[in-house]
């Protein structure tokens, strides 16, 4: 994957591709950082009457991405499946620490990486603070820290029976996309390009998150698939649900498939970094307005109900109403497990 270059160490490695980038930031930032990157650790100062809110992510080559993944975009998306963590439980970016190891030193390849992944620090105001490299298969491990007011933040753990199940955006064109370039369905060129983004280059819904905070009663984000991710969050919550699967809003270019497929990659295809969400049935026209005003698609898609025994489960419905039964339904509960084969 990487190409030939001269000897780069590792100390310059950093300076080159990461503390200069990081200092132009910090001179941009608030005063939450008191000691940015260069030092043994960072230093946060909390702000009175807020929480700091912390999550990790590692994209390891072969595993989370091809190996002749765009590198730009690659940096991109590494800090984006954090920045999404950090959005469904309502946190603002504060900043991040980056740990990669890297095969060999590449210039090109780092220059190019460095460059998409301040990109979307820039965008959320969430500056590189710290880190580590190492010589090793390419990983890439990112640590990003958020800020909450005390109390507000947007936990998995308390929906309630009888509210709204909600979803950002749509789902399934990540995995569409996986399965056009593994050559598992064809789709026309201009159809993939339309939709590659939603794998390589998808959009944390930090603005989303933030209007969420006294509105959703529970959220997570939809990396490993919609449904069995929305599992997570009824476990957490002591409650069940009944999801209409033909609700769950998928793109134009996925409608274009069969609908056994349009299904199974909007319920269960994974990496669509999209928000799940609870909520009161009196908050319906709230969600609406917000959807609008953020110019976001916001689907409800079910309804959490109480749990009867101790496991909570998910009941999948047909648009005419119809049960859909266990054998099919569960191939629509899966989610990405990241040690199968």
């Amino acid at each position: 994957m990487l190409s030939e270059s001269s000897p780069l160490g590792e100390f310059d490695l950093i300076q080159r591709f990461f503390k200069t980038g990081a200092l132009a930031m910090r001179s941009n930032s608030d005063h939450t950082i008191t000691l940015g990157i260069g030092d043994d650790c960072a230093l946060l100062k909390p702000i009175s009457g807020e929480e700091i809110a912390i999550t990790s992510d590692m994209l390891v080559e072969g595993r989370h991405f091809f190996s002749n993944a765009n590198p730009a975009l690659l940096g991109r998306k590494a800090l984006a499946v954090n920045l999404s963590d950090l959005a469904a439980m309502g946190a603002r970016p504060l900043g991040f620490t980056l740990a990669i190891a890297l095969p060999q030193p590449d210039p090109i390849w780092l220059e190019a990486f460095s460059k998409g992944l301040f990109a979307m620090a820039n965008a959320f105001s969430c500056p590189l603070i710290g880190g580590d490299t190492t010589a090793g298969p390419l990983t890439i491990s990112i640590t990003a820290f958020g800020s909450i007011p005390t109390g507000k933040a947007i936990r998995r753990s308390g929906a309630k029976p009888g509210e709204d199940i909600w979803v950002s955006g749509t789902t399934g064109d990540a995995r569409l996309t996986l399965a056009a370039l593994r050559h598992e369905i064809a789709i026309s060129e201009a159809d993939l390009r339309h939709i590659e983004h939603r794998m390589h280059d998808p959009i944390p819904r930090v603005d989303l998150g933030y209007r969420l905070r006294n509105i959703a009663s529970a959220a997570l984000d939809v990396s490993d698939g919609l449904l069995g991710d929305l599992q997570h969050l009824l476990n957490q919550s002591q409650v069940s649900a009944e999801i209409f699967l033909e609700r769950i809003p998928k793109s134009s270019i996925l409608k274009k498939q069969a609908e056994d497929i349009q299904n199974q990659f909007a319920a269960c295809g994974g990496d669509d970094y999209e928000i799940c969400f609870t909520a009161s049935v009196a908050q319906r026209h709230v969600i609406e307005a917000i959807s609008k005003d953020l110019n976001l698609p916001i689907t409800r898609i079910g309804q959490t109900i109480e749990m009867n025994n101790s496991q909570a489960t998910v009941r999948l419905f047909k648009t005419d109403g119809s049960l859909i039964g266990d054998t099919e339904a569960a191939t629509y509960l899966k989610s990405f497990d990241h040690f199968a084969s």
